[in-house]
């Protein structure tokens, strides 16, 4: 299913429909990469460098959020996407381990899940 769409300069465009949600999920996927990642290095300094917490006071609610966002996206999208309940669990357990979520993407990107 394609969506046709005009810009600014009237030019008309066609996009599949999958195709926003694909990068609406890519957008949430990093995004909860990066967040795990500040919220590792706030640890790191919590618990090994120093006793400073404001690192995990920062990122722990920001990951939180984006961690949530990234459950209800791949809800959301699994439909349009066409994807199985095997790789619906796949990109759902990916948001446990730090950093699975952006590998899950890589791979969904390569073997045309997000097309």
């Amino acid at each position: 299913m394609t969506e046709t769409t005009t810009d600014p300069t009237g030019a008309t465009t066609q996009a599949s429909a999958g195709s926003k949600h694909a990068t609406v999920f890519r957008a949430v996927a990093i995004a909860e990469a990066i967040s795990w990642t500040g919220l590792l290095i706030g640890m790191l300094f919590k618990y090994v460098l120093s006793d400073n917490e404001i690192g995990v006071k920062i990122f722990g609610p920001i990951h939180g959020g984006i961690f949530i966002a990234y459950v209800i996206t791949v809800v959301a999208v699994r439909g349009r996407l066409r994807w199985s309940i095997p790789v619906t669990l796949a990109a759902l357990a990916a948001s446990i381990p730090p950093l699975f979520t952006w590998f899950f993407e890589i791979w969904a990107k390569r073997t045309g899940r997000l097309s």
